[in-house]
């Protein structure tokens, strides 16, 4: 499993530089801007030239409208900035085929320009609650477009987790879904330590988290802390290994 950790400022980036070893990607967007929110392209440059080289940087293009056209121009302009995973938030889509018609065009900018960039359609835990499409829909939708990953994030940062939407066992149905496809399976929404261990069994490929490695576990007043980054991935590395070793017992 990677671990995906958030800055929302170049000042936050340097921190996740100085924990380099314990993340895998460097996701950058823009809180206040949304759950996806997207940060400005020089803030995405600063941000790839600030964490080392072989870290790759996501950026997030926002929580985005059915409006195809507009959010290819913004997916350009995230892989044109420096970022290399591109995720795009389906809030606007209210239908699987609207959201296919928004990702087929993400992907055919994005991959234009650089063939081996990561294109990942993100969806909402939550969306009842802002009315866009299912979140099951979301691996069928990535895979019909060409995307390479399927994301759930929760859409209103009001407390509120990822199972406290979708149940630990429809998110290991959307993590099999995406398998099946050949697609990567990616998790977050105020993704905590204690869900590690779940996630860890249903086979999630990326978890998002912003929150559990800020200062007092507060994703807008507080700031990434680097001993937090690596506490995180020490939990993720134990209960990989408790897996592991379960794995072959049960073996």
């Amino acid at each position: 499993m990677l671990l995906l950790i958030s800055p929302d400022s170049v000042e936050e980036a340097v921190d996740c530089a100085k924990a380099a070893e314990y993340l895998d990607i460097v996701d950058v967007k823009k809180p206040d801007e949304g759950s996806l929110g997207a940060n400005f392209p020089w803030v995405i440059r600063e941000i790839r030239e600030t964490v080392p080289a072989g870290t790759p940087v996501s950026a997030t293009v926002g929580d985005v409208p059915y409006k195809p056209g507009t959010v290819a121009q913004a997916a350009l302009g995230a892989v044109v900035s420096g970022a290399t995973y591109i995720k795009v938030g389906l809030h606007g889509c209210t239908t699987p085929e609207q959201g296919i018609e928004v990702m087929r065009a993400v992907v055919r900018a994005v991959k234009d320009h650089r063939p081996e960039a990561l294109v990942v359609a993100s969806g909402y835990a939550d969306a009842h609650r802002v009315g866009c499409v299912n979140p099951l829909a979301l691996p069928d939708i990535a895979a019909r477009s060409g995307a390479d990953a399927a994301m759930l994030d929760t859409a209103i940062k009001d407390g509120s987790r990822l199972f406290d939407h979708v149940p630990p066992d429809v998110c290991a149905e959307f993590v099999g879904l995406a398998h099946a496809s050949g697609l990567l399976a990616a998790l977050a929404g105020s993704v905590k330590q204690t869900d590690l261990a779940t996630l860890t069994r249903i086979g999630t490929d990326i978890v998002g988290v912003r929150g559990a490695v800020c200062e007092g576990g507060d994703r807008d007043a507080g700031r990434i802390q680097p001993h937090l980054v690596a506490a995180f991935r020490a939990e993720m590395d134990r209960h990989a290994r408790e897996f592991a070793a379960g794995a072959t017992l049960r073996g």
